[in-house]
C-alpha cells in the first residue's frame, strides 16, 4: 500500500475542511521549509505560499521582521497565530546539528573538518541504526521525525557528497518516503528543492 504506515488525521484536533488558509513563509532550498509545506500537503492544510529567498537577504526586510523578529523559515501564519520555530530543531537526534552543519559550509563555499566529517557520518549510522529496528524514524507510523529528516537528507543526497545508499536501512527509507509522498507532490516540493541545492553547491565545488 502506498502510504502505509501514515498516521491518520485527528478529526477532533485538525479539520481537514477549514475555511480559511494558512500562509506559509518558505524558501524552496531550505529543508525545514520543505518539510513543513511537505507535511501539510499530506494533512490536507490549505495553505498560501510566500517565497523569502534568504540568498537575497529578504528575510531581514522591515516587512517580514514584522511578522517574525527572529527572521527564521519556515514560519507560519494561521490568522493571526505565528509559528516560527521548525519542529525540527526538536527531535533529538545525535548529533543532529551536524546536518545543518554541513549544508551551511557547503553553501557559502567553506571546507568541512575531518572531524566533523566523522560526527556527520555517525549521525549517518545513527540514523541507519535506528531504521534497522523501526518502519520509521520514530516508530511503526510516520511521523514528523520523517518529514523532518527527509528535508535534509534530500538536500544531503542532492548535493553528491555522502552517498546514502552504503547506508542500507538508511536508504531504504528514503525510497520509501520517497513513494510514500509521491501523491502529495513530493517531486514538485521537496525534490525539486533539493535538486537546486545540490546544484549550487556542485557549482560551487566545480568553480
Amino acid at each position: 500500500m502506498e502510504n502505509e504506515g501514515v498516521v491518520p488525521l485527528n478529526t477532533k484536533t485538525f479539520d481537514p475542511k477549514m475555511a480559511h488558509s494558512i500562509d506559509i513563509y518558505y524558501f524552496t532550498m531550505s529543508p525545514p521549509s520543505r518539510s513543513v509545506l511537505m507535511l501539510m500537503r499530506t494533512l490536507g492544510v490549505k495553505h498560501n505560499i510566500k517565497i523569502v529567498n534568504v540568498l537575497n537577504g529578504e528575510q531581514m526586510k522591515p516587512e517580514f521582521l514584522k511578522i517574525n523578529p527572529l527572521h527564521t523559515i519556515p514560519t507560519i501564519n494561521d490568522n493571526g497565530f505565528i509559528l516560527s520555530e521548525s519542529y525540527c530543531v526538536t527531535l533529538g537526534f545525535k548529533d543532529f546539528k551536524f546536518f545543518s552543519m554541513l549544508q551551511i559550509v557547503l553553501l557559502f563555499g567553506g571546507s568541512v573538518s575531518d572531524d566533523d566529517k566523522k560526527k556527520f557520518n555517525d549521525a549517518l549510522e545513527y540514523l541507519d541504526n535506528i531504521l534497522s529496528d523501526s518502519k520509521w524514524m520514530a516508530g511503526e507510523n510516520m511521523t514528523v521525525a520523517d518529514f523532518a529528516m527527509i528535508g535534509i537528507l534530500s538536500n544531503v543526497e542532492a548535493a553528491g557528497v555522502y552517498d546514502l545508499t552504503s547506508f542500507n536501512d538508511l536508504w531504504q527509507w528514503y525510497e520509501k518516503m520517497k513513494t510514500s509522498l509521491s501523491s502529495y507532490g513530493y517531486e514538485d516540493i521537496m525534490q525539486a528543492g533539493a535538486d537546486a541545492f545540490g546544484h549550487m553547491i556542485k557549482n560551487k565545488i566545480n568553480s
